[in-house]
């Protein structure tokens, strides 16, 4: 599924729809990209942080020896991990590894009394059918007590200058919740049957 441009989204592996601005639309990650040393354009596609910070960051480190992703994908999972626990301040972080999927992948919570959530970083140049989805969403909650149905994780998609996008998808459809407002829902269906035409 090729990832798309500067919104976020909520729903099936077919398709988004907006998840609110609490947690999704486009923000820069602490962490900013090297500028090339030419014209101050941003760094290669491989986001080599070569000689910076990142290197000696024990995190990132430790990203790099589970040896399952490459550069540019630790890179990313690394961007991500610092924007949940220092922009957005998620509880319990922590990352691991899918070889077979080549993927470092994060967990944590968003608030200290809400479920797990699985969190999917990748470069903005990759792209993943709905089969590859499905396959992620299966490996990543089987390493898991904890489990969801349907199955949900959430893409992060690292543009080339560091923002990060949140796209929260899910193994099938999900039931919109109720609204909160019934008086406000019986308003609504009064004027669908104010509009209604009848025959004459």
């Amino acid at each position: 599924m090729e990832a798309p441009g500067s919104s976020c989204g909520h729903g099936g592996t077919g398709g988004e729809a907006p998840l609110g601005r609490g947690f999704g639309s486009g923000s820069p990650s602490p962490a900013k990209l090297e500028e090339g040393k030419e014209g101050g354009a941003a760094a290669p596609a491989q986001w080599a942080p070569g000689g910076s910070w990142l290197e000696a960051h024990p995190a990132f480190t430790r990203m790099m020896s589970l040896d399952v992703a490459d550069s540019s994908g630790v890179y990313a999972a690394f961007l991500v991990y610092l924007d949940l626990l220092e922009v957005r301040n998620w509880h319990e972080v922590s990352y691991f590894g899918l070889g077979e999927l080549q993927l470092v992948c994060l967990r944590g919570r968003e608030k200290e009394d809400e479920d797990l959530q699985m969190v999917v970083p990748t470069p903005v140049h990759l792209s993943f059918s709905h089969e590859r989805m499905r396959q992620i969403m299966k490996s990543a909650w089987a390493l898991e007590e904890e489990t969801h149905s349907p199955l949900a994780i959430t893409l992060a998609v690292v543009e080339t200058e560091s923002t990060i996008v949140y796209y929260k998808l899910t193994d099938g459809f999900v039931t919109p919740e109720p609204p909160s407002n019934t008086e406000d829902t019986g308003n609504k269906e009064w004027r669908k049957k104010k509009r209604k035409k009848f025959p004459s």
